[in-house]
């Protein structure tokens, strides 16, 4: 198949085409997303429990779901939380099992709880994290919010009929009711109860089908209609009668108002009342598709929207993908160009031209493969893409380099083509197999870290396959080509010329290795347009060329030969070098950070008051945070290009913060939309760290955290869990543990998740009480329906259901003096105040109870500033010099370290683990090849040398280490293998051919340096456009490239150093192997290989 491929006027174009083709057509068909998606683990459990407090909610809702769904086949870990008037509980699956099957087993249980509270609602069960947010669209209408929420839930309703658009959540307004507000005194006067308001209500406000009327011509619906839609039509409703006879309707004992739920369910955009609709697609659905759709929608309802009405996309959760393909398409054209100029100065321009087309060529067609396997561009894959530029040319290379030096030698080139790859044919596939063996090891990485992080070693994995298949099958029929339309040598010339013309004394072989005979320039190199040579590209490309056959066949040679002379001081103090280096991130002196943050464009305060804190002083604090950022905007806008505004939008929500778990009027979230990380001058992290600064301390403020969304899968940078059955246990254990945290400098954001809750009222029943007939049910149904509320009705007004809420009025509501006095209706109709048969007693719950696995627990969560303090070494010095004393002062407690630390030591563990089976699969493999237990450590030798560039890089760059510098080393392993691998098989080779064994380590070094050079130089070339990429998103790729250029650097110099080194100290004890064989064609070519002709 070679030969025909080579030889073939149009096979190997035939196979270009079409893996081009077929990459092009499947482009449009692959999914973009920002990270890549794995299927779900975790089913959610909720239960609306009203007006409960978080300890009922945990009695009466969390333990009996955790008791029923014990045992569930697959079930990894339950955390169930409990706060006011909801229960949440999460169920994780263990890897083995079915999405299907487990999400079917846990309704299953679920559904067999018959004995909740009669107040709670039913179960939901759901799959968590199925929809993935796209884009915000923000509504802002001069008009009213009843009005505003009509016109937003019209524009739900038709976005949600745009392909892709699997979820919209309108945000902005609690639920639409008719509130019926009754006084007290009223109630009183006229002897009535809120139940008898509900019922009455109840019974006269219907709409209902009372079946037909058949007559003789026609039949005719029977319908009763009289439900009331508005406050003027359930004003009139008739409710009782006085004394008098005089008919008591709803309006004379009630106010009642058209209004939302909850005073604090409001949002601001850009200092307008607004709605936020966010639009979500399912993981399926191609991001950038959906949000071209979503903009053409918004284009087209701007022309039809009425007066007054704004609409603006804010939140674009897509910016990222579209800045990471920005940057692939310019690195990756800026790569192909110093790719191919690199082999232009050692090949001629069409020769390089075509070993540098397998660049496109490997790329199309790996995404070809990936569309067929469904897998999508995304952030790491982009990863993967950009570091393939460097690394995916080195079998091209090395296979141009043989055919070009055999062809050199004389003969046919059709000949030498197919001779060339076949020479270096076995390492080459000895090299892709040991590449894959390491990759492969890392595609099964666990933690959640490590499913995004696998995508990378997979898009490899198909890349250097294709790559292969290119160099193999396209390249070698393109050389040929291109020999031939340079007129190189004749297909006539025969082969065999000059075969006796080499010399077989092994002595004479030396003598001459180490006089270091004139070598020739191939020929190869040079350009046949005599104009061109004139140059002065051309001139320095002839310059350079016998520089660096002058280096390679003096210096390096006498190098080699004198580190050989040397070898075991060599080898020694490379070994030292080595522990030297492993010493700087054991020592501290190099540290080391899980995941780089990424620079996105949204930075958000999130404010945390005590419960109960009303909404006016929420809001008061909220203009000061929203103040300070727009004077923060003012001033650094000036420094933007063209001076654009920083901050693009500015949204605040009230009852929302997702750090604190809770809602609320104590509860708010001020967002801004800052202008592009690929415009903006700004660092975000510098922004934030101003807006903190200015807004300061603020008495009464629990916590205000400034920060950015979380993105990517590391989690937070302090996370730490503790359990115990006594949560005041829990809660002084948390006090000790962030005071000890405190100390380190560049901590910050300290918080738990135990917080009081609001002042409650506890209300017990007097000893006797019963003598008036009153019972607890009693007694707590009507004040459930006084100062909770009941709902009379639900009607449906258009596309919206109102339910029709009856209550105390607010005034009634809001003195303690009045509850004591709330009237109780007794059996026979009289009424006596509350405080005659009940004890009131204050007292203050706990806002939120978190359980997991069965047992209480709090969790403490903070942020640290990198640039001052290193995570790792902080929590390392927790977990020694602090934690032992605080759990032997709290028996019973339990401390484990979640978030970033727990998710890097899971995926760090399974990154060890997959690059040991890799390591082992690699020696498996080399030991097979070369027929030797401990020449594979040879080769392998390289890969722990490399960890001596990839070290000292990051420490010479100011890096810290990360995971992405680990999947930089690993990728790494596999590439400084390649070189290895065929340097010791050309020491092998002439060694067979009689060759001293020094000669043949020599000779051997002198000639796989050009190619190794070349592989080298070609790698570095394509991803140094990346190493220099000064954009804010490149940031996360740095420490991923760094690791392959510094330590491929290293090892380049080590390999041809060390190897033959340590290959000649093995020969010292007998325990090198040779050749049992070698063909004909083979022995020719080691043969010319000996004459110090142009050869690799």
């Amino acid at each position: 198949m070679l030969r025909l491929f080579a030889g073939h006027p149009t096979a190997a174009n035939l196979l270009m085409i079409l893996l081009l083709a077929l990459g092009l057509m499947a482009v449009p068909d692959i999914m973009r997303e920002t990270f890549p998606q794995f299927s779900s683990s975790e089913i959610e459990v909720s239960v609306a429990y009203p007006g409960a407090t978080p300890e009922d909610v945990e009695y009466s809702i969390c333990q009996r779901l955790e008791d029923a769904i014990e045992g569930t086949s697959a079930l990894k870990e339950t955390q169930c939380e409990s706060r006011e008037s909801l229960a949440r509980l999460t169920a994780e699956m263990a890897e083995e099992g079915d999405i299907g099957r487990f999400i079917n087993d846990i309704k299953t249980a679920v559904d067999a709880i018959n004995d909740f509270p009669e107040e709670a609602e039913q179960p939901i069960v759901k799959e968590k994290n199925r929809f993935d947010q796209v884009i915000s669209l923000a509504v802002t209408a001069e008009t009213s919010l009843p009005h505003l929420k009509h016109y937003a839930e019209d524009l739900k309703r038709r976005l949600q009929q745009i392909p892709g658009v699997a979820l919209i959540d309108l945000q902005g307004f609690s639920d639409h009711q008719l509130r019926i507000e009754l006084s007290l005194p009223l109630l009183r006067q006229h002897n009535l109860s809120l139940s008898d308001i509900a019922s009455q209500i109840s019974r006269q406000n219907i709409r209902l089908p009372a079946g037909q009327i058949e007559t003789d011509r026609s039949t005719l619906l029977l319908r009763f209609d009289d439900q009331r839609e508005t406050p003027d039509d359930l004003a009139r409703l008739v409710i009782a009668s006085s004394s008098a006879g005089a008919a008591i309707r709803l309006g004379d004992i009630a106010v009642i108002t058209d209004r939302f739920e909850k005073d604090e369910e409001k949002v601001f955009f850009d200092g307008q009342p607004a709605s936020i609709l966010k639009i979500s697609k399912s993981k399926s659905d191609d991001a950038l598709d959906l949000l071209a759709r979503i903009e053409a929608f918004v284009v087209a309802e701007q022309q039809r929207k009425p007066a007054g009405v704004s609409l603006t996309l804010t939140q674009d959760n897509t910016s990222l993908i579209k800045d990471r393909l920005s940057m692939l398409l310019k690195n990756g054209w800026q790569g192909f160009i110093l790719v191919a100029l690199t082999m232009w100065l050692f090949f001629s321009f069409r020769y390089a031209f075509w070993v540098s087309m397998g660049l496109p060529v490997s790329f199309l067609g790996t995404l070809f493969v990936m569309g067929l396997f469904g897998v999508s561009i995304n952030m790491m894959t982009m990863v993967a893409l950009l570091m393939a530029i460097g690394i995916l040319m080195d079998d091209a290379i090395v296979i141009a380099e043989s055919i070009a030096a055999h062809v050199q030698r004389g003969g046919s080139i059709l000949n030498g083509a197919v001779e060339g790859v076949k020479r270096v044919g076995s390492g080459v596939l000895s090299s892709f197999l040991t590449t894959l063996c390491v990759f492969a090891g890392m595609a099964f990485l666990e933690g959640d870290m490590g499913k995004v992080l696998r995508f990378i070693p997979i898009v490899l994995i198909i890349t250097l396959t294709v790559s292969l298949i290119e160099a193999f099958l396209i390249l070698p029929g393109h050389l040929v080509h291109s020999l031939r339309k340079d007129g190189k040598q004749s297909d006539t010339k025969d082969p065999d010329e000059q075969k006796n013309n080499t010399p077989k004394d092994s002595v004479s072989k030396s003598r001459e290795l180490r006089n270091g005979a004139q070598v020739q320039q191939s020929d190869l190199s040079v350009e046949p347009d005599l104009n061109e040579k004139q140059s002065l590209p051309f001139s320095f490309k002839a310059r350079f060329q016998t520089a660096f056959e002058h280096f390679r066949t003096q210096h390096l040679v006498a190098l080699v030969e004198w580190l050989i002379q040397w070898r075991y001081p060599f080898c020694g103090s490379v070994i030292g070098l080595l522990f030297l280096s492993l010493a700087l991130p054991a020592g501290g002196v190099l540290k080391f950070a899980a995941f780089p943050n990424l620079d996105g464009n949204l930075a958000e305060a999130r404010l945390l008051m005590p419960q109960g804190t009303p909404l006016s002083l929420t809001e008061n604090v909220v203009q000061r945070i929203v103040g300070e950022a727009e004077a923060i905007n003012r001033r650094l806008s000036a420094e933007q290009p063209e001076q654009q505004s920083l901050v693009e939008h500015l949204t605040v929500q009230y009852n929302q913060n997702a750090d604190s778990y809770e809602s609320g009027s104590h509860v708010a979230t001020v967002r801004l939309d800052l202008l592009n990380s690929e415009t903006r001058v700004t660092d975000i992290d510098d922004f934030i760290n101003e807006w903190r600064q200015q807004v300061g301390d603020i008495p009464g403020v629990i916590a205000i955290n400034f920060k950015q969304p979380t993105l990517g899968p590391a989690g937070r940078a302090i996370e730490i869990r503790l359990q115990h059955s006594d949560l005041d246990q829990l809660r002084q254990a948390s006090w000790q543990l962030q005071h000890w945290l405190q100390r380190y400098e560049g901590v910050y954001d300290l918080i738990d998740d135990l917080r009081p809750g609001k002042e409650e009222v506890r209300v017990k029943l007097r000893p006797g009480a019963d003598s008036f007939g009153v019972n607890s049910q009693m007694i707590a149904t009507q004040l459930r329906a006084a100062f909770h509320g009941s709902t009379a009705d639900e009607i449906q007004v258009g596309t919206e259901t109102l339910e029709l809420e009856v209550l105390l009025s607010k005034n009634d509501r809001s003195e303690m003096a009045k509850f004591r006095n709330f009237p109780i209706v007794l059996p026979d109709g009289n009424q006596i105040p509350l405080s005659t048969v009940a004890q009131l007693d204050l007292g203050r719950g706990v806002a939120r109870i978190n359980r997991i696995e069965g047992i209480r627990t709090l969790t403490l969560y903070g942020e640290v500033d990198s640039d001052i303090t290193n995570t790792n070494e902080l929590l390392q010095e927790t977990r020694k010099e602090f934690l032992p004393d605080l759990l032997k002062q709290y028996p019973g407690l339990t401390v484990n370290l979640e978030g970033e630390a727990a998710s890097s030591q899971e995926t760090g563990s399974s990154i060890l683990i997959g690059f040991g089976i890799g390591l082992l699969a690699v020696y498996i493999i080399l030991s097979f090849q070369f027929r030797s237990y401990l020449e594979p450590f040879i080769v392998m030798l390289a890969i722990p040398l490399a960890l001596i560039g990839v070290f000292w890089g990051h420490l010479i760059m100011g890096y810290d280490l990360s995971m992405p510098s680990m999947v930089g080393f690993v990728s790494l392993a596999g590439i400084v293998v390649n070189n290895s691998i065929l340097l010791v098989q050309f020491i092998k080779w002439h060694q067979q051919q009689g060759y001293h064994i020094h000669a043949a380590a020599v000779l051997a070094s002198r000639e796989r340096f050009r190619a190794i050079f070349i592989t080298t130089a070609t790698t570095i070339a394509g991803l140094m456009p990346l190493l220099s990429e000064t954009s804010l998103q490149a940031q996360i790729l740095i420490p991923l490239v760094l690791s392959i250029v510094s330590g491929l650097l290293i090892t380049t110099i080590l390999v041809l150093l060390v190897i033959p080194a340590l290959y000649c100290i093995l020969d010292d004890f007998g325990l090198t192997s040779k050749l049992e064989s070698i063909d004909s064609a083979d022995e020719q070519n080691v043969s010319e290989t000996g004459r110090i002709a142009t050869d690799a």
